[in-house]
């Protein structure tokens, strides 16, 4: 019978020995040791949550983010609140409703579904009808000066506010010529769109009071908000609360531009961008201090710069492998 100390020692040699032929394997199949080890280390507490609603916002990264959950939904077989018949949104611009949703019959017993992430104009009541109670609701939002950029580059033709001018400066230096408050949805690109996506009205005065409550009611119903400025940081934290795997998060980006069309502001338009879109301002800077006070809570900052990095580098695995020519597309 071997003795205790005895026991110790090939236990550690044991251990050693499979230390080192996982480097060895990592090594031969040419695997980064560090993705290798998350793997066998990162062990979930819980199943995954499949049940999620992700409030598409505008011009945010969201395909990005929608590419990721269909992906998530096809891989584990889960059912999607698709729009009705040939429709891309679930009613938008309009409030959600629960008929804008395939195979949900108004009459009939409610439907509930795993993904919900088209566009739509988040109107809860409805929303609840077609998702169960354990739904895990999270949006993600851009700086709003960013955010109405793009806009206007994506939206030019299409958005009277911004049909009549030469560039984003110059409707900014003098946005009531420009903009028509009574044409209602047809200008809902051109200010607080981001505010309009949560259901809220866009042309609200920034009352304080009325900010500080729909503020509230947003992060009340919301278990996370994504910043866009930081879309790693942001799958990462994603990943950990849904307890999904790292494969799960990994994506490549779509609807990209080239940054030769895009169009930098001056100071003094980015002020106004601010002022403009105040209500997208306020909205974003709660959230991305409530986004970071998660990270902290959560992650803490060294762990979370360890994942990040483990993140890209199984992307960059998986662009070398997926993409014919390493980049995305700009369509």
């Amino acid at each position: 019978m071997l003795s205790a100390p005895g026991s110790l020692q090939r236990c550690f040699q044991a251990i050693l020995l499979l230390a080192l032929t996982v480097f060895l394997l990592a090594i031969f199949l040419n695997v980064d040791i560090r993705l290798l080890m998350s793997f066998l280390g990162d062990k979930a507490e819980g199943p995954p949550i499949t049940n999620v609603m992700f409030l598409k916002t505008h011009k945010t990264a969201s395909s990005t983010v929608l590419n990721i959950l269909f992906r998530f939904a096809e891989t584990n077989n889960l059912s999607v609140a698709l729009p009705v018949g040939s429709q891309f949104h679930l009613g938008y611009p309009w409030l959600f409703l629960a008929r804008y949703v395939e195979g949900v019959e108004p009459s009939g017993p409610k439907q509930h579904f795993n993904i919900m992430c088209n566009h739509l104009r988040f109107n809860l009541p409805e929303v609840q009808k077609v998702m169960p109670k354990d739904t895990f609701y999270f949006s993600i939002l851009r700086n709003p000066v960013f955010q109405l950029e793009s806009s206007f580059v994506y939206y030019k033709d299409h958005t009277p506010a911004f049909r009549g001018v030469t560039s984003l400066e110059a409707f900014l230096a003098s946005p009531w010529t420009y903009y028509n408050w009574s044409l209602g949805l047809s200008n809902i690109y051109a200010r607080n769109n981001m505010w309009f996506d949560l259901g809220f009205d866009n042309n609200a005065p920034a009352e304080e009071g009325y900010v500080r409550a729909s503020l509230a009611a947003v992060e009340q119903r919301f278990q996370l908000v994504l910043i866009a400025e930081h879309f790693d940081e942001s799958m990462v934290l994603l990943r950990r609360l849904l307890r999904w795997r790292l494969d799960d998060v990994v994506s490549f980006s779509l609807n990209s531009r080239s940054r030769r069309t895009v169009t930098s502001l001056t100071p003094e338009g980015q002020e106004r961008a601010q002022r403009w879109c105040a209500l997208d301002w306020r909205l974003y800077q709660h959230f991305n201090r409530t986004f970071w006070a998660k990270v902290h809570a959560e992650l803490g900052l060294q762990r979370l710069r360890a994942e990040v990095e483990l993140l890209r580098v199984r992307r960059r695995e998986l662009e070398a492998l997926c993409l014919q020519d390493g980049g995305p597309k700009n369509q």
